[in-house]
């Protein structure tokens, strides 16, 4: 399992290897968080995309553990994936909120219905 600074490391070099234009307009970030954070359904959320009222800024939260609990069972390369490809989500949001649209927003809203819908039976 890595800890919470191991992390802070991988994602840094996670986020050094993606080009600048990425995180165009992304004012506070990627955030790395210690919290272990759920929806109002009880779903685990690993990361966030956050737009702050009025043009005020834009950044990406990661919760570590979130992560921990999801994926802390795996070996360390395919725990430090699973915490790439929820960065590449969340700047997909990003990128997407940049070019006015809402894909991806729309499809995980559709996949949690169907998530809480395979829950109740």
């Amino acid at each position: 399992m890595l800890t919470y600074e191991d992390l802070q490391e991988a994602l840094t070099q996670i986020i050094d290897a993606l080009p600048p234009y990425i995180f165009k307009d992304l004012n506070f970030g990627v955030t790395l968080l210690p919290d272990t954070t759920y929806d109002a359904n009880g779903l685990l959320i690993l990361g966030q995309y956050h737009v702050q009222p009025r043009g005020l800024g834009r950044y990406v939260t990661i919760h570590y553990g979130s992560m921990i609990t999801a994926y802390g069972h795996l070996c360390a390369s395919a725990f430090q994936e699973k915490v790439k490809n929820t960065l590449h989500h969340e700047l997909t949001h990003h990128l997407e909120s940049l070019a006015g649209d809402r894909s991806l927003e729309i499809k995980d809203a559709q996949d949690i219905r169907k998530m809480l819908n395979n829950r109740k039976t």
